[in-house]
């Protein structure tokens, strides 16, 4: 598949070239790199630049390689001598640091195809057997690649828009994907060879796939663009296989983005990458387990679960939580524990996610483990079993399909039993759902079979404790009756003993009037007086 795309390029970029040949005018917009001195290079009228031929005595230190790069047409590296070949790696690795603009694709049109051959031809040298990479070139190439990778990511979509982050959904969201992948997936195969080639040896490459970049490269996993995470992913891989001494430092690494997400961002982007990566390590942990692998599993693992988003990365989660379980028995039960610690109580689809992982758990726990923590397993167990949401205690009724969890609930029936045989009795008399109602049914005939006295005693004190229930229910109808008599009967005694009584506001106007009145009659009386003694004369 790489020498078809290899051959198609190669076609484009012939007839791109004679395009540009016949085109005299056009110049060379030269992207300069982070890392050199700008200056400004001459451009000849086919639209090249003009640089000095190199001399094989010629190292990355003389002034040609600490000059702004150029896209220019260079010989193929098999057309060359053993001898000059190095230097020619070197400039080519060198003009692969500059960067093309594809904001639009009718600029430097020529200059991309130039770049992609180069990066096409340094591919395929790593890859040949007879790619022989000394320690200078070595110290080029990562220089290239990371002049092209590292830089700084695009907001997340939220930022650009102003939603929140938690009323977008990961997984309906358009991923963004990046305009200059053409560029960037040859880059990262390149280094992707390098990596994985048998002749580059560790002691070597260890000076320039150091820790600073490894910190780099895992801060890269939040692109938005899932093809450059894949492609990180199996990079890191690799690095981690290969680089020994890197392994803590990784690991560390990897869960302090862990804690990052969970207590800071809450952006989700490489995670489930991550979490791919961690599996593949946990599988070659060591037997019996260290403390610190613990400590991880209960501070930074398990608390992914809390998030919103866990139905993005929840199957990696899953697969890394099982692999722990499965290299060390005695882990099952702070697993389990830590699924009930961290149980969703409203969000429907996230409790069927957990069940599902609840069984992997369990196909893989040991019965010794399995007592420690079945009550409150089942109870919570009982509790799916009853949920409204069907979906929810459909998959909880599918637990009793796995042959290893009844082998694991049959060696416990005594204590199971009773926890569950009133939920199933629920499902029978009142779900609303008929493929829970049939479910339950075949999940309590399986109880019968598997231990009829048992199940028997179960059904009687469950109709004892239905007759309790009832008992209760009666008493305390009884006693709303009781009360709501004697309120009434208050009522009535209070409306009687009120009828002949004056409340003080009215005690107040009447006697406030009555004031008035006397006031104003003395008022009028004297004014009558004088008149009645003149009448009378």
């Amino acid at each position: 598949m790489f020498n078809k795309i290899k051959k198609l390029s190669q076609k484009k970029f012939n007839k791109s070239d004679q395009h540009n040949q016949d085109n005299t005018s056009t110049n060379t917009n030269v992207v300069r790199s982070s890392r050199t001195t700008p200056t400004t290079a001459s451009p000849l009228p086919n639209g090249e630049s003009q640089t000095p031929a190199p001399s094989p005595s010629q190292t990355p230190n003389h002034p040609m390689f600490t000059s702004t790069p150029t896209l220019e047409v260079l010989p193929l590296l098999k057309d060359v001598s053993s001898s000059d070949r190095p230097l020619l790696f070197i400039k080519k690795a060198h003009m692969c640091s500059c960067q093309c603009d594809f904001s639009d694709t009718l600029i430097m049109p020529r200059e991309k195809e130039i770049k992609r051959q180069t990066l096409l031809e340094l591919v395929d040298f790593l890859h040949s057997s007879s790619g022989k990479v000394n320690e200078t070139m070595q110290s080029e190439l990562i220089r290239m690649v990371s002049a092209n990778i590292f830089r700084s990511l695009p907001p997340a979509h939220y930022e650009n828009t102003g939603a929140p982050p938690e009323g977008n959904d990961p997984e309906e969201e358009e991923p963004y994907l990046e305009p200059w992948w053409p560029h960037l997936q040859l880059v990262y195969e390149l280094l992707l060879r390098y990596v994985v080639s048998s002749e580059i040896e560790p002691k070597t490459a260890k000076k320039f796939i150091n820790h600073t970049f490894v910190s780099r490269l895992l801060d890269l996993f939040d692109s938005e663009d899932p093809r450059e995470r894949e492609y990180l992913k199996t990079v890191l891989h690799r690095i981690y296989g290969k680089f020994i001494f890197h392994r803590p430092f990784i690991r560390c690494s990897v869960y302090n983005i862990f804690y990052k997400f969970l207590y800071e961002t809450e952006r989700c982007i490489g995670i489930g990458e991550l979490l791919e990566i961690l599996g593949s390590v946990i599988n070659g942990f060591t037997v019996p387990m260290r403390e610190e692998h613990r400590l991880y599993l209960v501070k930074a693992i398990m608390p992914l679960h809390k998030s919103k988003s866990i139905s993005v990365y929840h199957q990696q989660l899953s697969y890394c939580v099982v692999q722990f379980v499965e290299k060390d028995y005695k882990l099952a039960d702070t697993v389990i524990r830590g699924l009930l610690k961290y149980w969703p109580l409203t969000n429907c689809n996230k409790e069927v996610l957990f069940l599902g992982e609840l069984e992997e758990v369990l196909d893989v726990t040991e019965p010794s483990e399995f007592q420690h923590c079945v009550v409150p397993l089942f109870t919570q167990i009982g509790k799916c079993l009853n949920s409204a949401h069907f979906q929810v205690a459909e998959r909880a009724l599918f637990l009793w399909n796995n042959e290893h969890i009844v082998g694991l609930i049959a060696e416990n029936k005594d204590v199971i039993f009773p926890i569950i045989f009133e939920a199933l009795e629920k499902n029978m008399k009142g779900h609303w759902n008929q493929a829970v109602h049939g479910l339950s049914e075949n999940v309590r005939r399986m109880f019968m079979e598997m231990d009829n006295d048992l199940f028997e005693e179960c059904e009687k004190q469950y109709q004892e404790n239905e007759a309790k229930t009832w008992e209760l229910l009666e008493q305390r109808e009884m006693t709303w009756k009781r009360l709501e008599e004697a309120a009434s009967l208050r009522q009535q005694n209070s409306a009687v003993h009120l009828s002949g009584f004056t409340p003080s506001h009215t005690t107040f106007n009447s006697t406030d009037r009555d004031i008035r009145n006397s006031i104003g009659a003395r008022r009028h009386r004297r004014n009558f007086t004088p008149l009645m003694q003149l009448w009378i004369r």
